[in-house]
């Protein structure tokens, strides 16, 4: 009983002491000077869409929950959102070269459509996030005509993403 007992304490302790290392807020500006919509039009519908939806993990702002405070929830939390940005990043879009940029908008249609975004442990916190058949098709609509946008702007074999060589 004494063993767990302190085992019990240890684990106290240590709970307490991992709340004094939290991780960097994703709190950027918002949009950047880099975002999609600064150069593409993105209807009022689609960014109610995204705010709710996609902007926490693949924007440089993110609204943090309450338990985003509790160590090591906000780590993961945090994990989550730099694998997010790194993937597809709505503010830093026109950094990407423009088979990049043509790319991820396909990209996102699909993984939306098969139910992969938002990723099912966001929409269990967050409900609202969860996208309705017509919440899809805005979607699907924004990234055909933004696609058909890029794709009239830009020559051809500039939207085909190059192989990277085997090493």
């Amino acid at each position: 009983m004494k063993v767990l007992k302190k085992i019990l304490w240890l684990l106290l302790i240590i709970f307490i002491l991992i709340q004094f290392a939290r991780p960097a807020k994703n709190l950027g500006e918002t949009p950047s000077p880099n975002a999609l919509t600064t150069v593409y039009p993105m209807k009022q519908e689609v960014q109610a869409i995204f705010k709710r939806a996609c902007n926490d993990c693949h924007s440089n702002h993110s609204e943090y929950p309450w338990y985003s405070h509790i160590q090591p929830v906000g780590w993961w939390l945090n994990s989550h959102i730099k694998d997010g940005k790194r993937h597809f990043n709505l503010d830093e879009f026109m950094n990407y070269p423009v088979a990049r940029q043509y790319k991820k908008l396909e990209e996102t249609a699909e993984q939306v459509n098969d139910g992969e975004m938002p990723i099912s442990s966001y929409t269990l916190m967050h409900g609202i996030a969860k996208l309705s058949e017509q919440d899809k098709k805005l979607i699907n609509d924004w990234v055909e005509e933004l696609r058909g946008i890029i794709k009239a702007k830009y020559p051809a074999d500039s939207l085909i993403l190059k192989r990277r060589p085997r090493s």
